[in-house]
């Protein structure tokens, strides 16, 4: 029994000497590991920076664009109004317009009347008057014999 007492632990030994040489890779690695994180970590904080500075800056841009299309809508606004009002005088000036010759026409038709009563007193006038009668008449445009 002496003899088994006497066994080297040389495979206890032998194990423990692999665990500490893929401890050293193991610790590397994660030394590169954290390397690689730190650098992730920064990117990230960098990438975050910038999509902060790029949504004030577009936030920046909208603000402008919405003041310039509210200024560009006060004044198309102004424009519309302006045009409205000098619409609204266009259509007053040719409705008087239209008034005032219509007015004439009218008393150039009474005058023609007038003037029609007078001719029917002078005798060379009536002469006119009758060879206007006797041509043939219009309906539709088509002359008509009588």
């Amino acid at each position: 029994m002496a003899t088994s007492d006497s066994t080297p632990p040389l495979p206890v030994t032998a194990p423990l000497a692999p665990k500490k040489e893929n401890m050293t890779p193991v610790g590397s690695k994660i030394a590169e590991l954290n390397e690689s994180r730190t650098e992730l970590l920064s990117r990230i904080q960098g990438l975050k920076q910038d999509l902060q500075n790029w949504r004030s800056k577009l936030d920046t841009q909208v603000k402008i664009y919405r003041d310039e299309l509210t200024e560009l809508k006060k004044t198309l606004n102004v424009e519309v109004e302006q045009l409205r009002t000098e619409f609204q005088e266009l259509r007053t000036t040719l409705h008087q317009q239209q008034e005032d010759v219509t007015a004439s026409l009218r008393n150039l038709g009474l005058q023609d009347v007038s003037e029609g009563a007078k001719e029917a007193e002078d005798p060379k006038i009536e002469g006119k008057d009758e060879q206007v009668h006797t041509s043939p008449l219009k309906e539709n445009g088509k002359e008509v014999e009588s």
